[in-house]
């Protein structure tokens, strides 16, 4: 059985009622004023946590109450999930981090991508583009995940392998048939059993089956300009929200997501044992460093792991300015923020329907009064 996190009060995590109030207050205001539609975060350190503390409305034309159980499509924070799928591989010596990418597919027609390995996947080194130039275009087709595949195979690189770091989601495309491949089984079904079931996190879906009746919600987002009119393929529609898209397509809860990050503070009481603290400690740690053809200030301000990326203390997108560069964690253009200071034993979660385009400061300042709620 997965270890179970403890409820408690906040004042027996160390943070302080009043500014526990505070924070929750700042939270109603943010909803209460629409500046996020809906929103449901969760804090723990070591292995305690108040619970989920959940805010506004999961549709945006009628009022639903925001519950711990509704589904919220988390975008980004895909990525260190899948990551620490490929590092549970990797233990099980079924992959190599070092190991070529082209073989894994028959076709790998470009000489330039010939080096590219696992590794510049997962630390965004690969040289391949965020989306396709036709990602929209794909989208509007309802186009399978590997029509993406093949895509990212093709597209030609923005620099060569290892020689820069750029964001790229395609890389993570590239990741869904390597798991596959190594695994032996679908990319859902893999991460479900062998990572979601292990750690009770029964409520994430890489992927809802559209054939399934349930009772699941998901939460509603206020879509960005260039996706509004596109009900079916938008973030809200069914044909995206069954895609599973190994880059950004995961539904989880707050809930469930400080699970996830319990078993990445707490390895060693996780039961059965699904990650050694070898693999997160390689995962969390600036792995830009593995790479000399990366720019020095890259290397020193936009440091990123394998799968998950370090406080950029200087950029508009940093997780938190009252914590250290070293802080972990990943960012959802949905409106999603996750962290983890392993140092503390402290983690957080802010799941919001409001896309993160222009309006992060929100999250950040949320993730600021939690930071200076604790008392030590």
């Amino acid at each position: 059985m997965p270890q179970t996190l403890r409820i408690v009060a906040p004042e027996e995590m160390g943070l302080s009622a009043p500014r526990w109030e505070q924070v929750l207050e700042f939270a109603q205001n943010l909803c209460a004023t629409g500046t996020l539609p809906g929103l449901s975060f969760q804090v723990q350190q070591a292995g305690c946590t108040p619970g989920p503390s959940c805010f506004g409305t999961a549709r945006l034309q009628a009022h639903h109450p925001v519950q711990p159980d509704i589904l919220f499509l988390v975008a980004s924070l895909t990525k260190p999930v899948v990551a620490m799928a490929v590092l549970h591989l990797v233990e099980q010596g079924r992959i190599s981090l070092n190991q070529r990418v082209g073989d894994f597919f028959p076709a790998w027609p470009d000489p330039a991508k010939r080096l590219m390995t696992i590794r510049h996947l997962l630390t965004h080194t690969s040289g391949l583009p965020d989306q396709l130039p036709h990602n929209l275009e794909l989208r509007r087709q309802h186009a399978p995940l590997s029509e993406f595949v093949a895509g990212a195979i093709e597209t030609p690189l923005h620099f060569p392998v290892g020689r820069g770091v750029q964001y790229q989601s395609m890389g993570y495309a590239l990741l869904s048939p390597i798991i596959e491949a190594a695994s032996g089984q679908p990319f859902q079904t893999f991460l479900r059993e062998q990572l979601f079931l292990p750690w009770g996190m029964l409520d994430t879906f890489a992927g809802l089956d559209p054939t399934c009746p349930g009772n699941l919600t998901v939460a509603e987002v206020r879509v960005p300009a260039e996706q509004i009119g596109g009900e079916d393929w938008n973030w809200n529609s069914p044909y995206w929200q069954s895609l599973g898209a190994p880059w950004g397509g995961l539904l989880s809860t707050a809930e469930d997501l400080t699970r996830f990050l319990d078993v990445m503070l707490q390895p060693e009481t996780q039961f059965p044992a699904v990650l050694s603290r070898a693999s997160i400690d390689e995962a969390t740690a600036n792995r830009l460093h593995d790479f000399p053809g990366v720019s020095d200030v890259d290397r020193r301000t936009r440091g990123w792991g394998l799968g998950w990326r370090l406080n950029w203390k200087e950029h508009r997108h940093t997780f938190c300015d009252l914590l250290p560069a070293q802080v972990c964690g990943h960012w959802g253009a949905t409106g999603t923020l996750m962290w983890m200071d392993r140092a503390r034993q402290r983690a957080f979660v802010a799941l919001s329907t409001q896309p993160v385009q222009d309006h992060e400061a929100s999250l950040i300042q949320l993730s600021n009064l939690i930071a200076a709620a604790w008392m030590n």
